[in-house]
């Protein structure tokens, strides 16, 4: 295999465009716990239950990092693969994911170069009644892994 292609010694290859991969997950106060652990986000909107059922979210709402936090699973698991990170991200947060939600993320990937392995792709994230919660555009790179 030559190595003018950038994306030889990837684990997982080039990507088509086109392709695309998903993963569902339902949302709990762990989640919101969790994410609390580790940056100290304690808004009351993830933890006083009546205030956020007064605010115009009507419940418990996880981080938006817990939200996002799907696409980074898919990325690096499955599409464009392993070794893969963003190299950056513009994300619409358009409705709040609810404790109890279950959401889907989704990725397409719209462009991939053959010189570098680096795509662009299309993210979103709905919930269990098909509205988008977060919706954008990425680019990632995919680190080459294999020896050789």
């Amino acid at each position: 295999m030559s190595d003018n292609n950038g994306w030889t010694r990837t684990l997982g290859g080039m990507p088509a465009a086109g392709a695309s991969a998903e993963r569902t997950k339902t949302m709990s106060m762990r989640d919101i716990e969790l994410f609390t652990e580790i940056t100290g986000d304690r808004n009351p909107l993830h933890y006083d239950e009546a205030l956020a059922k007064a605010s115009p979210f009507g419940g418990l709402i996880v981080q938006g990092g817990v939200t996002s936090g799907i696409l980074n699973a898919i990325v690096a698991e499955e599409l464009p693969g392993p070794g893969s990170v963003f190299l950056g991200m513009e994300l619409k947060f358009s409705k709040g994911v609810l404790v109890g939600d279950t959401v889907t993320g989704k990725v397409t990937v719209k462009t991939v170069r053959e010189d570098k392995p680096i795509c662009t792709i299309e993210v979103s994230v709905t919930n269990q009644k098909g509205d988008v919660c977060l919706s954008g555009t990425a680019t990632t790179y995919t680190t080459p892994l294999k020896q050789g």
